[in-house]
């Protein structure tokens, strides 16, 4: 009998085995549809220099929902307000992590920022302080002076070109620039220069204080090879994490200067120390040991503030110049509502509906995050029938929302009327239109920005024809991007300002 007990025992063990072996072989994914991918590649191939472009037209013929393969990742693409609000808001839980990627680790402490910190309590406590500290309304009225005095440096900055050709975008950037470093580090950084960088005590100059801000808001969004690709990272074949370790370096040095700065004024006035700036509200809250997680530095705030309001306003008057009939009529509503004999205030945007549709339709045409920022799933889903698994990178195209013929009609026009008489907002509460994301991740910032580019487009129409250098006419104009983060301009627009109110009124 033990011969055959054996073999028996042998036969029951072979068939658990087999058993568990088939139990954990996966069984095929219902992926969403996509091109089939390449080996070690996956899509990439299919990626051009500008990939929100990219990923429209893939979309445009494999739906609403598609999967691509990046290299070794799987990506899933969402296209669709349905899509877009299951990702953003319906299960929102399972979407809202940050894949690691080279410039969270290089360009944010090590993925210390709102932007690319994990979900956890550290990005919990990040977000709270952002929404009932640094942007809250009190906070935000406490530093509409520093708006005012720094619109006005615009606008008479505009006024010394008067006739002449310039770049808009250079005037915008150091205004924007000026707010946003005014209200976090407490001064301007533009008009002197800075001694940063450790022992080496380099100088950091307000050009390249600009440029510096210009290239972590670029590498912030770059397709990096290695992001993809992880064993081909150490090659970085494109250059790109060379460039966030020589801008990282810069701007630690930098960051290591300001808060020099305001730790010693805070040692030097005492118990008598007030909150001037963000920097010092981040120290004292720092200081608080109800917190759960030490706060770290980051440049967050300076960065995409600066980026996203320039880059709108620029937009928006280079579609005025395409079309001078829209200037018409945003100018009848500021000579109707505001009159010639004062400049705008920000209380007076609510009363300049037409003004805020061209912004709104700014936003919409030229999204300043045409593919929002990437996001990772933190298991496996089901999304309109298809297999989403765990770790998936996901990608909601607000280039393809904003361009999608049944949600726009016209959606290549540039048309303010669409905005105007209904409940669409910057909000991220309607998902046809998402300038500034959606749910818990969405930029908490966005109070700022909207206020920066409605006054700043308000103010810019009411003081100044805009006219075309030279013998160019609107069929001229080209609106071609460079992608990173943002999607600029490519080629910056060269516009002249004539004063259209009262010589008096630029005595400002």
């Amino acid at each position: 009998m033990e011969p055959y007990t054996n073999a028996l025992l042998a036969t029951v063990a072979l068939l658990l085995l087999l058993a568990i072996v088939l139990r954990r072989r996966p069984t095929k994914l219902n992926l969403p549809p996509g091109p089939k991918p390449y080996p070690i590649i996956g899509n990439l191939n299919l990626i051009g220099p500008l990939p929100h472009r990219s990923i429209h037209e893939l979309t445009r013929k494999h739906g609403e929902i598609m999967h691509l393969k990046f290299g070794s990742i799987d990506v899933v693409v969402g296209s669709s307000v349905e899509i877009a609000k299951f990702f953003l808001k319906t299960m929102d839980t399972n979407f809202i992590c940050r894949p690691k990627t080279a410039a969270g680790k290089y360009t944010t402490y090590n993925y210390a920022d709102i932007t690319w910190s994990p979900y956890g309590h550290y990005w919990r406590q990040a977000r709270k302080l952002c929404v009932m500290e640094l942007f809250s309304a009190k906070r935000m009225e406490s530093f509409e002076y520093i708006r005012v005095e720094e619109m006005k440096s615009l606008l008479m900055e505009v006024r010394r070109t008067s006739g002449e050709g310039f770049v808009l975008k250079d005037l915008l950037s150091t205004m924007s620039l000026n707010v946003i470093s005014r209200m976090v580090l407490g001064k301007s950084y533009l008009d002197e220069s800075v001694v940063a960088g450790g022992g080496r005590r380099t100088v950091v100059s307000g050009k390249e204080f600009k440029e510096m801000l210009d290239e972590l808001f670029l590498l912030n969004g770059v397709f990096n090879v290695g992001d993809w690709i992880p064993w081909m990272g150490f090659m970085d074949l494109q250059g790109y994490v060379k460039r966030m370790k020589v801008v990282s370096k810069k701007f630690d040095g930098f960051l290591e200067h300001v808060l020099e700065e305001h730790d010693g004024r805070r040692r030097a006035e005492g118990e008598g120390f007030v909150v001037a700036d963000m920097v010092d509200l981040l120290l004292q809250l720092a200081d608080d040991p109800t917190l759960e997680v030490k706060l770290e530095r980051n440049g967050d705030l300076l960065a995409g503030g600066t980026e996203s309001s320039t880059m709108t306003v620029e937009w928006a008057i280079t579609e005025l110049l395409r079309k001078p009939e829209i200037f018409e009529k945003a100018t009848e509503e500021l000579d109707r509502v505001i009159g010639r004999d004062r400049w705008i205030k920000e209380k007076d945007i609510s009363d300049l509906p037409y003004i805020k549709a061209i912004a709104k339709e700014a936003m919409r045409l030229h999204p300043v995050a045409p593919l929002l920022t990437l996001r990772r799933t933190r298991g496996d889903c089901t999304v309109a029938g298809y297999d989403i698994p765990k770790d998936t990178r996901v990608i909601v195209s607000a280039w393809t929302i904003g361009r999608d013929p049944r949600l726009w009609d016209n959606p290549l026009e540039f048309c303010p009327e669409r905005f105007i008489e209904n409940e669409i907002d910057v909000k991220g509460t309607n998902f046809k239109f998402l300038p500034f994301g959606a749910g818990r991740r969405m930029c908490p910032g966005y109070s700022l920005g909207i206020k920066t580019v409605e006054s700043s487009l308000a103010n810019l129409l009411h003081g100044f024809k805009w006219k075309l250098p030279g013998q160019m006419t609107r069929l001229d104009i080209d609106i071609e991007e460079r992608y990173g983060l943002s999607t600029p301009k490519k080629n910056p627009l060269v516009t002249v300002a004539h004063p259209r109110l009262p010589l008096e009124m630029y005595s400002l």
